[in-house]
């Protein structure tokens, strides 16, 4: 049986922690920003977790 194939959209938004947790980028942080304020492209430019009831879902993605 062949190696499973990681998803190539989900490698390039997604990044695993040392505990396991799953990292995330925020979205609406890549054009029209004139309009929003320094606070809130601030706030967006840090890294979330995905939702624990989303993880299962993301990890298989990764296929790690």
């Amino acid at each position: 049986m062949p190696k499973m194939k990681t998803n190539s959209g989900s490698k390039k938004r997604f990044t695993l922690t040392g505990t396991g947790k799953v990292k995330r980028k925020h979205a609406y942080k890549s054009h029209i920003l004139t309009k929003k304020t320094k606070k809130q492209k601030r706030n967006l430019t840090h890294f979330a977790l995905v939702d624990h009831t989303q993880e299962r879902r993301v990890k298989a993605l990764l296929a790690m």
